[in-house]
């Protein structure tokens, strides 16, 4: 379960901005810049962060937007922006051949694994997963604030959104494993 804990900053946002859109983000902010300071201290590459450094990115943007300007009307869309920013990096990784999940497999992986082609497809596979995930989540939101549903339908849509992949992704690396086998 450790590809879940780069989207803490992400659950964090989604419930506190029910306090506040402002302060949804500032958590977001603070969550995601203290995960990549741990990370970086405890010797993780830079490149393995890809997540983290793209939500610390966000969260920065969407902090000083939301406190600057905290009546916006944007703060109804910032659930299907903050799903597109994730699809965004998710789809420009893969673009660049530097898959999110990539750098989270690491984590778990020996090196000596690290460049084989399994590896790396189950990877690609998975980011596809997520990017695909994020963008329909995305979309739905943004119908979903259009048509002023609120959190009944959008908190139920993230849920699935974040859901969906995660359990795609427990289970499909041992699917391909045991198809080697």
């Amino acid at each position: 379960m450790n590809y879940l804990r780069g989207f803490i900053p992400w659950i964090a946002f989604a419930a506190v901005s029910s306090v506040g859109w402002q302060w949804g983000a500032l958590a977001g902010l603070l969550l995601g810049l203290q995960l990549v300071v741990r990370d970086r201290r405890s010797g993780v590459p830079a490149d393995s962060l890809i997540l983290e450094h793209s939500t610390v990115l966000w969260f920065a943007a969407l902090t000083a937007f939301a406190f600057a300007a905290p009546d916006s009307p944007v703060r109804h869309v910032t659930g299907a922006l903050s799903l597109g920013w994730l699809a965004a990096t998710a789809w420009a990784g893969l673009a660049v051949g530097r898959p999110f999940t990539l750098g989270i497999a690491r984590r778990q992986t020996p090196a000596e694994l690290w460049h084989n082609p399994v590896f790396l497809r189950i990877n690609v596979v998975l980011t596809r997963v997520w990017a695909a995930s994020f963008t329909v989540t995305a979309a739905l939101l943004a119908g979903a604030s259009a048509a002023h549903l609120g959190d009944a339908a959008s908190v139920p849509l993230q849920i699935a959104g974040f859901a969906a992949p995660a359990i795609f992704t427990a289970r499909y690396p041992d699917r391909v494993r045991a198809r080697l086998a």
